[in-house]
């Protein structure tokens, strides 16, 4: 009962504000309610862009503008807060904390995403070590021989699903690795970072949001007893010094690698394939890269600007602030439409078109920025160069054998499934 009252009012209400909404065309509504608004929420996007730099809707202000996202995003008077605290009434904020599970959820303190300066500096600053430039070149070989050992696999397949047998392979094993979790406990931890993924999602299902905790709750058990298997026997990953350095909290310590768990295989999943579907429409690119290999770095930011991994955040103004001659409230929230800010046609030129050589392809917004800027960015476009171009490059002959099928997901833009046939590995390849 406590589960089914905490979902009616984090998803249940408002997914069903949002429907009406929708129903009514308002376009902030549509994307948000995107299950409903079918496959492509970049229309939604250039509407709410059409309206203004910055609109108000009464769900909260919404920009699709680069500018102004982007100055939000860096801006310090802004600040990231969950639900419970924002201005609701007195009894709600009672039963949400009164159902409150008390699990590392990666959307809730203390989870680095949603807290502020001065104790999100705190966190950043222990785990960014891990995901420094230099750190991330070590993870290169290593990256590089899983990829080569699932295509090898792929190799020996006459038909493939390159989003479960390629794209969640690589990047668990890589965050695995990092986090010091054995080999044969990879598989688990991906299904529960999977099924824990819709609560970054609005108004999901209460089946989601139950699928979501049950997870949630299993991987806090699994977490539990890696850590403390660590702090009998470190090893050589963050994890273990987070744990034996004793510079966080129990739940500190939980609620942070829950939240590198998931965040750091989702994004790099979607990257993946939102990439492989790109190239699929639009040949020609890929025959230029294939022709121009050292075009894979850019290819990568443009497909991140095409079709964000992560489609919107959100921040809350934590004094009066003035934003595109309009007044934001303090306490109230701002939706930052990213994947639409990546499309605004004032920063990139024919922003619909797919463009491997787009020049000012970095300038896009898919791992944000500001001090909330994605910790794992430089592991996820390693990652995604590597993987992509080995892909290419050992199957020329590649080619999907059906539609590709969406995630159902609203914020995470990906793919459940990309049926395809690998064809004979290139001449002179291994596996």
């Amino acid at each position: 009962m406590k589960s089914w009252i905490r979902w009616a009012i984090l998803h249940g209400g408002p997914g069903v504000f949002l429907r009406i909404r929708a129903r009514r065309g308002d376009p902030v509504s549509e994307i948000l309610a995107g299950r409903r608004a079918g496959p492509n929420p970049y229309p939604f996007g250039d509407r709410v862009r059409e309206q203004g730099r910055l609109v108000r809707t009464p769900f909260s202000w919404v920009s699709a503008d680069h500018e102004v996202c982007r100055n939000i995003l860096r801006d310090k008077n802004f600040g990231v807060t969950p639900p419970e605290t924002m201005n609701l009434p007195g009894p709600v904020l009672r039963l949400l904390r009164a159902t409150d599970p008390k699990l590392a959820n990666p959307v809730e303190p203390p989870s680095m995403l949603m807290v502020d300066p001065p104790e999100h500096t705190r966190y950043r600053k222990l785990v960014a070590q891990e995901f420094t430039p230099r750190a991330i070149a070590r993870l290169r070989d290593r990256i590089a021989e899983v990829t080569d050992e699932l295509l090898a696999d792929l190799a020996t397949r006459p038909a493939a699903d390159l989003i479960q047998d390629f794209a969640r392979l690589l990047p668990v094993a890589i965050i695995c690795e990092i986090l010091g979790v054995p080999k044969e406990k990879e598989a688990e931890l991906l299904e529960l970072g999977h099924a824990g993924a819709p609560l970054l999602d609005v108004g999901i299902s209460w089946r989601a949001f139950r699928r979501a905790m049950a997870a949630l709750r299993d991987s806090q058990d699994y977490l539990e007893g890696h850590i403390e298997q660590l702090r009998a026997e470190p090893g050589d990953n963050i994890l273990s010094e987070l744990t034996v350095g004793g510079l966080l909290t129990k739940p500190e310590l939980m609620a942070t690698a829950t939240l590198v768990t998931g965040a750091g295989f989702e994004t790099t999943v979607n990257l993946l394939g939102n990439g492989i579907v790109a190239l699929h429409e639009n040949p020609d690119q890929l025959d230029l890269l294939r022709a121009e290999p050292h075009r894979w770095p850019g290819a990568v930011e443009e497909i991140l600007r095409y079709d964000s991994p992560v489609q919107m955040t959100a921040r809350i103004a934590l004094c009066d602030r003035e934003i595109a001659g309009h007044t934001i409230a303090r306490g109230e929230m701002v939706s930052l439409l990213l994947g639409a800010a990546n499309r605004d046609p004032a920063v990139f030129d024919d922003p619909t078109r797919f463009d491997v050589t787009r020049s000012n392809a970095k300038d896009h917004l898919s791992f944000s920025s500001g001090v909330h800027a994605c910790l794992g960015a430089s592991l996820a476009r390693t990652e995604g160069v590597i993987a992509l171009s080995a892909l290419y490059e050992r199957f020329p002959g590649l080619r999907l054998t059906g539609p590709p099928e969406r995630r159902g997901l609203v914020n995470l833009r990906g793919y459940q499934r990309i049926p395809a046939a690998p064809g004979l590995p290139a001449a002179g390849s291994t596996g």
